[in-house]
């Protein structure tokens, strides 16, 4: 629908609209070659939409589905690993995809420095990487210790 300039803007909808296209721009980003750096920004974004737009949200959580499926190099690693068998497993893959970024972040947010856990996963993970690095930028480690096709598992830790 489009909208006279005399008619005065909606707020949600103005929002709505810029979501779609900042959604629609990293989508191109990282298909033009660029899926890191469209990730990261989708990250950036989720965050700042996570407590104030619910569904702006989670369609940049979809476009972080979307990115984490076209091809890149391998993701980011921290080269000072520990034993991931001394570390909890957190295994995911029966939750709802909407609790599960929630349980997640609520483990580390328990963990202590130095402690970690492993996650379990049914699809790689990388978007949850993106937010992690928005909102804990240099906070966190992650290591991949399996990558599919049918199970995922991340350490995750606090350095």
């Amino acid at each position: 629908m489009h909208r006279s300039t005399s008619d005065p803007p909606e707020h949600g909808s103005q929002k709505r609209d810029v979501v779609v296209i900042l959604a629609r721009a990293l989508r191109e980003l990282g298909e033009a070659g660029r899926p890191v750096a469209a990730s990261r920004l989708a990250g950036e974004a989720w965050w700042a939409l996570r407590d104030s737009d619910e569904r702006g949200a989670q369609r940049i959580n979809g476009v972080m589905h979307y990115l984490a499926g076209l091809p890149e190099e391998p993701g980011p690693s921290d080269d000072e690993r520990t034993d991931p068998m001394a570390d909890p497993e957190l295994d995911v893959r029966n939750e709802v995809p909407m609790r599960r970024h929630d349980l997640i972040l609520g483990r580390y947010g328990d963990l202590g420095a130095g402690e970690g856990f492993v996650l379990v996963n049914d699809h790689d993970p990388k978007p949850l990487y993106y937010q992690f690095a928005a909102e804990y930028p240099d906070k966190f480690t992650w290591d991949y210790l399996e990558s599919g096709p049918e199970v995922w598992k991340v350490r995750i830790g606090k350095p």
